[in-house]
């Protein structure tokens, strides 16, 4: 792995140079260019991202820049930059994101914080102008740390791993502190190991290096229990291909393809650590799929540099589960915290992130050779089908009863398969009483803004149930989607498969770009040497979408049309095994 690292490592200089800005006139001077907007940044993911490579290439004695004077000189412009682009309160601006931002700062700061222990290690008087400006910068950012704050859950632990980094560069003991009020406000960690954001891709890794971080630089322990719970949850969220199952993130890897890579530098540490096979195999599943460095943040070529005996490592590698069935928090008494959030009096209302309410919803997981099955609750899909080349990306209903995609909120397991059941509520609103209308009411003119809304009588509650039941078969599945509502309601129930496939017979036509209504008939999917095949389709009414559910355009999305009431039945076969 240590022989890989190096060969990845450099060969990804020379694009870091290439992208460097050398106009001597410019305000980005030194500064490498972000690859989409031509803009240098002193973010974790843009020019301190390059740094670490480039600082990792200048003291490896097994890279071809080893003691390179030119990629010396480049990487001195580089720290010069970030300097500059430091704003006096100690934080840095990503301009296409976020201003004066505290949580941006703190990931910058954990990059360059790894990247001056690395330099500060190797014996060479060249690098001492580098050296500075990184010490000048992290001494600098104390302010923001100190005063910032974040926008989402994940973010409290890059501030604690920064302020720690901080801390051990500086001794100052209010930094401590402030990472104490952060930690006061506890762990949001299921039991099973899912962190609040549900983000397989990328989120769960940030919060595992930087609570591993935290607890290294603070000298608490006890916050490596939930980084092991997410390692170990991950176990069971790899399709066969090795690919991070994002079917239901709440954040940006919703519905694209990741890999394991971004867990390689946390999962070596533990493995090595606990001495733990099972976290050497998602190591080793990481290093694989690693084909250039993660950010300066999560750079796992820094993390071997610096823990040299990762190296040496002697872990024996373990298998990862590829034949299971499980249901990851199951147990999780979700509606108990759910019914608290009412005193929390927030009144459902957080700026610039979001509340997450369906965080430790419940996820079933199964595997079987190359066919890998998640169910889901609380998000658009609520099944997801891989077998070999062939992809059911997910399977949704929605209503214009609730204009959108209904989302499963429960989940049972059945002998064989699942049952699931969402649940939505619609009513109307009644007049404010005339004692509780604010002044503006009487006035000349009477904004609807100013009216006390919240006070509104509700009348004529409505609701609509689906209940989806999906059952194993000896050669696929059955999934059956009932609603028993009176009234006539528009459905679609939605089948979305991947672009590289071809479908094959059934009644289709044309409907939305990307779409097909599947009037009737047997339609198979073949991608590779793999097919999909599922029978059921219906077009009881003409609407082409239903508003407020659209539909991945850069994938193949077959819309059955129905009428409330329905009672569906689908079966979904798989081509044998080979």
């Amino acid at each position: 792995m240590y022989k890989k690292l190096v060969a990845v490592n450099d060969g990804w200089v020379r694009q870091g140079m290439d992208n460097q800005i050398m106009d001597s006139g410019s305000r980005f001077y030194g500064g490498v260019a972000d690859h989409d907007n031509g803009i240098a940044w002193a973010t974790h993911t843009g020019t301190t991202a390059v740094m670490s490579i480039w600082a990792c290439a200048l003291v490896c004695e097994d890279s071809r820049y080893y003691h390179d004077e030119l990629l010396r000189e480049r990487l001195e412009l580089a720290a010069a930059f970030i300097v500059r682009a430091q704003h006096e309160d100690g934080s840095i601006s990503p301009g296409w994101t976020n201003m004066h931002s505290p949580p941006d700062t703190a990931f910058a700061v954990v990059g360059l914080a790894q990247q001056l222990e690395l330099l500060e290690r190797h014996d060479w008087s060249a690098l001492e102008g580098i050296r500075v400006n990184l010490r000048t910068f992290l001494q600098r950012s104390a302010q923001a740390l100190l005063t910032g704050g974040c926008h989402t859950p994940n973010h409290r632990w890059v501030l604690t791993a920064a302020l720690g980094f901080v801390h051990r560069l500086t001794g100052n003991e209010k930094l401590i502190a402030r990472a104490d009020q952060w930690l006061a406000e506890g762990i949001d960690c299921t039991e099973d190991g899912e962190w609040t954001e549900r983000s397989n891709g990328i989120y769960n890794g940030v919060s595992d290096i930087m609570l591993f971080h935290t607890a290294e630089l603070l000298g608490r322990p006890e916050l490596l229990a939930p980084v092991r719970r997410n390692l170990r949850m991950m176990a069971y969220l790899i399709h066969p291909d090795g690919e991070v199952v994002t079917d239901y993130s709440g954040r940006q890897d919703f519905g694209h393809k990741f890999d394991m890579s971004s867990y390689f530098q946390v999962s070596s540490i533990m493995a090595h650590r606990d001495q733990d096979p099972l976290f050497a195999a998602i190591a080793a599943l990481g290093g694989e799929a690693l084909d250039r460095p993660d950010a300066s943040s999560n750079n796992g070529f820094i993390g071997y540099l610096l823990y040299p005996e990762l190296q040496k490592s002697s872990v024996e590698r373990g298998s990862l589960p590829d034949h299971y069935r499980v249901v990851i928090n199951g147990q999780f008494p979700r509606a108990r915290y759910l019914s608290g959030m009412d005193a929390a009096g927030h009144g459902g209302k957080i700026y610039h992130s979001r509340l997450h309410p369906e965080f430790g919803a419940p996820v079933a997981r199964q595997r079987e050779g190359k066919t890998s099955v998640t169910v889901m609750t609380e998000t658009n899909s609520f099944f997801a089908l891989r077998h070999g080349d062939a992809r059911l990306l997910g399977v949704q209903v929605s209503s214009s009863f609730e204009p959108g995609f209904i989302k499963m909120n429960e989940l049972a397991q059945l002998e064989s398969g699942y049952l699931l059941s969402g649940t939505e509520t619609k009513g109307y609103y009644g007049p404010i009483a005339g004692d509780r209308l604010p002044v503006t009411a009487s006035g000349p003119v009477s904004p609807w803004y100013l009216l006390p809304h919240q006070l509104r009588e509700v009348t004529h509650l409505q609701e609509h149930h689906v209940q989806i039941e999906l059952t194993e078969s000896q050669d696929g599945w059955q999934l059956r989607v009932r609603c028993d509502k009176p009234d006539v309601l528009l459905n679609q129930i939605s089948f979305v498969f991947g672009k590289d496939g071809a479908f094959a017979g059934g009644e289709l036509a044309p409907a939305e770009t990307g779409t097909q209504f599947w009037k009737e008939g047997t339609v198979r999917y073949t991608a590779g040497n793999e097919w999909i095949e599922v029978d059921g389709g219906a077009h009881e009414h003409r609407a082409r979408s239903i508003r407020g559910a659209s539909f991945p355009a850069d994938c193949q999305t077959l819309v059955v049309n129905v009428l409330t009431p329905y009672d569906k039945t689908f079966d979904i076969r798989l081509s044998p095994a080979r």
